[in-house]
């Protein structure tokens, strides 16, 4: 079966996308939900239906791959939008389909609190509500102007957790962050994460140079049973705050 090209800008997609947009508002409408409040996944989903409706004559979720069987063309494990598994599973869940663009209402307020908190701490790095501060800190990535601003929180009592270097004693001793609670090599890791003590339900926020290795330990800490880990993405070399050397 040959594959039909969409031309994005041609009056036959503009119309489509006008019918999904109404299809996806009757699926919110109906399931009482709201669409993500990051505009932009909204969009791409959509603009993805609209593109399997006209190349398949349904709406497959853009997210998953569809294959064609016996001359037929299937969505892998069966998303066709709203799909079972997004209903049944994802959004009682976790609260969010697995497209992004169909959310409950408490999803999507958490939403909107996390770039609230985002967009203040891009600025000018402080003002944090505590309940900015909780959803900030609960991020499995961070970068440099969001963890400086969780440490001011620190200070204030506002958010615990605890910032973990895990480079080399030589590297701790050239410069680490203020506010670094622990060093734990990577070359002695199993012995120095035993050696640190640290308390497997607390939040945790790992770094190193770059971020390789740290993101590395972020993969290994969940299987020894530490529940939230969080990752300076770039590493010190991005961290713009205080550095003891």
């Amino acid at each position: 079966m040959a594959i039909k090209k969409i031309d994005m800008n041609s009056p036959e997609f503009i119309n489509e996308m006008k019918k999904t947009i109404a299809f996806t508002d009757d699926v919110v409408k109906n399931l009482g939900l709201e669409y993500n409040p990051e505009l932009t996944v909204n969009e791409g989903v959509q603009m993805g239906l609209a593109r399997n409706k006209m190349m398949y004559n349904e709406r497959f979720c853009p997210c998953f791959m569809v294959e064609e069987v016996d001359g037929v063309h299937k969505s892998v494990d069966a998303r066709t939008c709203p799909c079972e598994p997004a209903k049944t599973k994802e959004i009682p869940q976790t609260g969010s389909c697995h497209c992004g663009i169909f959310c409950t209402p408490e999803f999507a307020a958490n939403k909107r609190l996390e770039m609230q908190a985002e967009e203040v701490v891009h600025t000018h790095s402080r003002g944090l509500t505590k309940e900015e501060c909780e959803l900030l800190v609960n991020q499995n990535e961070l970068d440099s102007d969001e963890l400086l601003a969780l440490l001011e929180a620190r200070e204030l009592d506002m958010v615990t957790f605890k910032l973990v270097d895990v480079r080399e004693d030589m590297e701790w001793q050239m410069g680490h962050i203020n506010g670094a609670d622990k060093l734990v090599p990577t070359s002695s890791f199993y012995q120095a994460i035993e050696e640190a003590k640290l308390d497997k339900n607390e939040n945790i926020i790992l770094y190193c140079h770059v971020g390789s290795r740290s993101a590395h330990v972020a993969r290994i800490l969940p299987d020894m049973g530490y529940t939230k880990i969080g990752n300076l993405t770039h590493g010190i070399v991005s961290y713009s705050g205080k550095i003891n050397r």
